[in-house]
């Protein structure tokens, strides 16, 4: 077990991961495809390249991801040409996956935290949220 409180955490982000991708590829979703919804669902305006940035791939794997969404008839596209805002948006079978997710998520949730006690898990949670600082936080400091 690694001592480095950075290893560590790294350690458990990992393992937490594979346990969240092995809950949601039971509905049927995986962790990037989750993290598409729930941008779409928050701004569909997003081009393919907005959501490969906030998703950290690039653009031609961010367009394969929203072609899986779309044969799952989880979003829709209303292309407007080359260089445009793609557009997207859930459909209600989108909406649907998308509170499934929401749902498996607070499930894993409710688990990491019987695994640690209730007090631990509020206590990690406060540290996390200053040790991994949002976008406005990021823009702050830049």
């Amino acid at each position: 077990m690694p001592s480095s409180t950075v290893m560590l955490m790294i350690a458990a982000g990992r393992q937490l991961q594979r346990e969240l991708e092995s809950d949601l590829s039971a509905i049927g979703l995986s962790l990037r495809q989750l993290g598409a919804l729930g941008h779409i669902a928050g701004n569909p305006e997003l081009s393919y390249s907005d959501l490969a940035r906030r998703a950290g791939i690039t653009t031609q794997s961010m367009r394969a991801t929203i072609l899986m969404l779309q044969e799952q008839g989880a979003v829709r596209s209303n292309l407007s040409g080359q260089g445009r805002r793609a557009n997207l948006e859930l459909t209600e079978a989108g909406e649907q996956l998308l509170n499934e997710a929401r749902r498996v998520i607070a499930l894993r949730d409710r688990a990491f935290a019987e695994r640690l006690g209730a007090e631990e898990e509020k206590v990690l949670s406060a540290v996390l949220r200053r040790a991994a600082p949002g976008p406005a936080d990021t823009a702050r400091r830049s």
